[in-house]
């Protein structure tokens, strides 16, 4: 990897379209809020045992990880702090356009007010605005292995409060035993309300799952998608219709849905025709960064300059800003990319 290219891809304009909320919260903040909540908690409050912790056996072991830092965020004021740190730090990595991963329900059900959840957001994300520059999004997800009682109510702060932010209605967490048709008639009330769809599917599953949040849920995008490779036909839909996947190599491998980043399915993918971006899910959990994935992508596809932009470009073009949004964030990445 060039030295020119790893300066090319830190500075060059970026958005992101699949990264959780709680889950870029820095080892800093999560150090934090763990001393705050001493004795009432398994994570560590030193910073430098996080990485230990933050080793994951197994997607079922990352689950139960990160429901333990979902557990830190315990009042409003943590909410907000949150939500402006994770700004903060996709804005220092040039990413002027984020879609975040919010699971409003982990926070409500442990006694913050759904009104004051969405209002801290609201008002960390407009001040992030103002002082950094960077415009984000809310993507409202349903933590699967919750099962329907957290699909209502999720739900029902998505329609009820309604913050001004919110674009997209979406499924995470464990794919096993988590049918993706158990939830179709969430997600077809959450587009009825003029909210798109973006469940996860296919990480740690086959192309069935990916199948079932096209039929059931009416996917627009998919959350990783990447067992979409061992399905020809599968392949050959998602590169007809144009559905993007929001693919995060790094991600797979500590997580262990993929084996290494060698046999990462992104080369097959892009090969096949399918629209892909390139994102961090949960980057301070697997020692990564937005800037980071580029440049595997990069090594991955085999890519200089100017496919790394492409790959901006495409980002841009899949995500749920406005028309006059991405005309300008195409325009800054065509700027820059000339420039050098």
């Amino acid at each position: 990897m060039s030295p020119d290219l790893r300066s090319f891809v830190a500075g060059l304009p970026k958005a992101e379209l699949h990264v959780h909320h709680v889950g870029s919260a820095s080892p800093h903040a999560v150090a934090q809020l763990a001393a705050r909540h001493e004795g009432s908690t398994p994570v560590p409050a030193d910073p430098d045992k996080l990485a230990e912790y933050f080793t994951f056996t197994d997607f079922a072991h990352f689950i139960e990880v990160y429901l333990s830092v979902v557990d830190l965020i315990r009042t409003p004021e943590d909410v907000w702090t949150l939500t402006y740190e994770v700004a903060a730090g996709l804005s220092a990595q040039q990413v002027r356009y984020a879609e975040l991963t919010v699971t409003p329900y982990s926070t409500v059900v442990r006694g913050v007010a759904a009104p004051a959840f969405c209002e801290a957001i609201e008002d960390a994300r407009l001040r992030a605005e103002a002082d950094l520059g960077i415009v984000l999004r809310w993507c409202f997800d349903i933590p699967g292995e919750a099962g329907a009682a957290a699909a209502e109510i999720t739900l029902d702060v998505a329609l009820t409060e309604r913050p001004a932010g919110l674009v997209s209605f979406g499924l995470g967490g464990p794919e096993v035993g988590v049918p993706r048709e158990a939830f179709a008639p969430y997600f077809a009330h959450a587009r009825a309300a003029g909210l798109h769809s973006v469940p996860h599917a296919g990480e740690s599953t086959g192309p069935d799952t990916i199948w079932d949040a096209i039929r059931h849920l009416g996917a627009e995008r998919i959350g990783h998608g990447i067992a979409a490779v061992r399905d020809p036909e599968l392949l050959a839909y998602l590169a007809a219709t144009g559905t993007v996947l929001e693919v995060c190599p790094t991600s797979n491998v500590r997580t262990r849905s993929v084996p290494s980043l060698a046999e990462h399915p992104l080369p097959a993918l892009v090969a096949a025709g399918v629209p892909v971006t390139i994102n961090s899910d949960d980057p301070p959990m697997f020692s990564t960064t937005l800037t980071d994935e580029y440049l595997v992508a990069a090594r991955l596809l085999d890519l200089e300059e100017t496919g790394v932009a492409d790959l901006a470009r495409a980002a841009v073009r899949g995500s749920f800003l406005d028309d006059l949004g991405k005309q300008s964030l195409l325009a800054e990445i065509d700027n820059y990319t000339a420039q050098l």
